[in-house]
């Protein structure tokens, strides 16, 4: 009997430190499962202003020095360089999420470029808002950064970034990373070892 390969969709931020955290154990989990993913980046202040969440510049004192002393003890723990004061954050999401659509039309490894995007902002110091640093992290990924940056400036790949965001409130995805197999849902890069067992058969 043929398996049938699990479905995941991968909903996050570009600018998120917890999808960084996360994103090699979540591609050696894809490659290890053989699951099939929807890379699905969303516009997560919109998404915060429909759930109730807080930017993070907005937040208090407080819950941005715990946030940060998480993300040191994450970094630490995982052995994952993170940058806790990026040179270009806040950012806008928007270009970035849009090569990554580019890339899926294209039928191209959105989720190997959404690493690299991932690792661009938040362990290189580069600008994810920039369209010239988007083709080149393409053009590394061995993709054709020119055509790609191309195709995700035309207005409905732009379109269809606002669709993906309002499609991640509906399903009641309020922070990045979440992982959902079969409506269920997976929020945070501490949760994969959950998604890990999810995709090992149906919750009991």
């Amino acid at each position: 009997m043929t398996r049938v390969a699990p479905q995941i969709q991968y909903w996050f931020s570009t600018a998120s430190p917890w999808a960084w955290l996360g994103s090699a154990r979540f591609i050696e989990l894809v490659k290890a499962t053989g699951a099939e993913v929807t890379v699905l980046p969303v516009d997560l202040g919109a998404v915060f202003a429909a759930t109730g969440g807080t930017p993070f510049p907005q937040r208090s004192a407080a819950r941005q020095s715990y946030r940060q002393l998480e993300l040191a003890r994450w970094s630490h723990h995982l052995a994952i360089p993170v940058t806790l004061e990026p040179r270009h954050y806040p950012v806008d999401r928007g270009p970035s999420s849009r090569l990554l659509f580019a890339a899926s039309n294209a039928g191209l490894d959105a989720l190997a470029l959404s690493h690299a995007v991932l690792r661009a902002i938040w362990s290189q110091e580069r600008n994810i808002a920039d369209w010239d640093t988007l083709a080149q992290l393409a053009s590394e990924c061995q993709l054709d950064g020119d055509a790609l940056v191309h195709a995700a400036r035309q207005a409905d790949v732009e379109r269809q970034y606002q669709d993906t965001t309002r499609q991640a409130i509906e399903t009641q995805v309020f922070g990045s990373p979440t992982y959902v197999v079969d409506g269920e849902r997976f929020w945070g890069q501490d949760r994969l070892d959950f998604l890990a067992r999810r995709l090992q058969g149906p919750a009991k």
